[in-house]
Parts: C-alpha cells; structure tokens; sequence
C-alpha cells in the first residue's frame, strides 16, 4: 500500500468517526464504542480488500463479510452507504421502526448485509457455511467474520473453529476485534480467555496478529492470511468438499502440494485464519475509549461536543 493510498483511508475513517457521533447523537441511541473500535477493520475490508458490487449486492463469486458482533451496525451502515449499496440519506433512519436500518444488521432490509446478526456467536458458523458453499461452487472468494473478544466465550465459537479446521476452510478468515472490553466489563473482569492466539492455534487455525488501527496493517495481515490459503494441505486434502473422501483430491497428491495443488489440479485447501486485531473500544475519543459504559449508550451534548473537538470535527 502506498502512503498515499493509507492516507487516503486514514482520513475515510476520520470522517466515518465524525459521521459516526453526529448520527448517534442525533438519535439519542445506538453503540458507540464496538463502532469506533472496528473504524479501520471495516474501511479496510470495503474500500481495499473486499470484492463487492454495490449495483449488483448478491453478485455470485463475491467477498462476503459478516458482522457477528451486531451492535457495531452503525459502523457498518455508514461504510455500506459510502460504498454505494444505499443512499446517505438513509442513516438518518437509523434504529427507527420499518427502517432499514435496524439496530442489527438485517439480511432482509439492507442490501450489502450477508447475515443477520445480534445474538453473539452465530456469526462464525454462518460464514463457515458461505465458505463451504462457496468452494463446492469452485468459486474463490473470501467470507470476513468479524467477532468481538467477548463473543468468543460463546461455546459455538468453538463448535465452528473446530468445524472450520476439520473442513479445511482456507478461505474463511475471522477478525477478532481484540479491544479486551465487553458489555459488562473487561474480559479479565467477566471471564479471562487467556491466551487467544495459541487457544485459536490449538484449534488449527493460522492466527495472524495485527494493528487493528492501522489500515496498512490490516491488509499485510489479510495478505498474509490469503497466502498461506492452500499451502498446508497435506493428506487430509479430501476435505475439498467438505468430506473426508481423500480420493476426491487425491490423498497422494496431497504429500507433494506444497503450492496448494493436487495432482489433478484442483486448488488443495489448507487452513482458516484468524487475524488477532489489536484494537481500542471507543477509540479516538479519550472518555470512550476501554470504558464498557459505551458498549450501547446515549452521547448528550456536552458528551457531543467534547468527542467533536477530540475528532477534528467535520472532515
């Protein structure tokens, strides 16, 4: 990425952040710490990485991106509408009944959203499945899920890493927002996780940390995830399809496919990947930011204007 282009994105993101306070202070609701700590995840993922179609949203062969932790939707919205899926004018909609725009994000209202999300956990199951239909459909796209650290004390997180790396789903890559916050408190407070990275290794997953601020970053690491796509399989390649079948790859294949390919040619898959995000909930805003308090709360106007000067203001 050039400098150009990171400063390009850099000062995107400082606008969604501006957009962000202005929309949720002009409704008097929503969820402003999860939004601002994944400002620069979603931004990346739109505007460098994803491959989507505004004018065409269920585009087949498309990049998918699900948002398991939903409470960051109004983050979501503002990249969604900037990309084109829907006018501007409808953020002022936001969270209001018959909206578009719920409080969630919701399948069957918005368009660009995959999967609708609210009850923590489901996000990454879902997106195995999209990965899994999308290999069987020989098409190499890319599913996103995008998780929260608090989430990941859900036991179906689990049940899906497990999953994942027994089928193989080189081409599903999850994001931990790694903010160490959740609804009531710190993680270390409500239930400590521990090591993540090697929990998440230990599950057979590539887990790639990274700056979960820093957009140049952001995309090294989905790079990096994107490269190792493939490289691992080994003679449990039959998990092409989501089977067991080693002769459907060819498991001699599989000893000699250091690039990736079996002896038919088929694309051997390898692992899934986690990018540990480093992030800071409320980030860019000094009294949000780590505080659980802003997990879903109301910006007043003196909360208004102190979070305005700290942004820069409109940019």
């Amino acid at each position: 990425m050039t400098n150009e282009r990171k400063e390009e994105l850099e000062l995107l993101c400082s606008r969604f952040r501006n957009q962000l306070i202005d929309l949720l202070h002009s409704i008097q609701t929503g969820h402003p710490g999860g939004s601002l700590s994944c400002t620069e995840l979603l931004t990346a993922l739109y505007f460098e990485i994803m491959n989507v179609d505004p004018e065409h949203p269920d585009m087949e062969g498309r990049d998918r991106l699900v948002l398991s932790k939903g409470h960051a939707a109004p983050m979501l919205y503002l990249a969604l509408a900037e990309k084109g899926f829907f006018p501007r004018e409808e953020l002022k909609n936001l969270r209001r009944i018959d909206s578009m725009l719920q409080g969630h994000p919701c399948v069957h209202k918005t368009p660009g959203v995959e999967l609708s999300t609210g009850p923590l956990g489901l996000g990454l199951s879902a997106g195995l499945g999209m990965a899994l239909s999308a290999r069987i459909k020989g098409q190499d796209s890319y599913t996103y899920v995008i998780m929260g650290d608090g989430e990941i004390q859900e036991g179906c997180v689990w049940e899906a890493a497990m999953s994942a790396s027994k089928f193989k789903a080189d081409h599903l890559i999850g994001i931990l927002d790694n903010n160490g916050v959740q609804l009531d408190g710190t993680l270390e407070e409500i239930m400590p996780m521990g090591d993540i990275r090697a929990k998440w290794e230990a599950f057979g997953w590539n887990v790639i940390p990274c700056d979960g601020h820093d957009v140049a970053d952001i995309c090294r690491a989905v790079k990096e995830a994107k490269a190792a796509a493939g490289a691992d399989a080994g003679t449990d390649a039959g998990a092409v399809a989501g089977t067991d079948a080693g002769a459907d790859a060819g498991t001699d294949a599989g000893t000699d496919a250091g690039a990736g390919t079996g002896a038919d040619g088929r694309r051997l898959p390898g692992r899934p990947a986690l990018i540990l995000a480093a992030t800071v909930k409320g980030k860019g805003i000094s009294f949000m930011e780590g505080r659980n308090t802003w997990h879903g709360k109301a910006i007043n106007d003196e909360e208004y204007a102190r979070a305005k000067a700290e942004l820069g203001g409109a940019r």
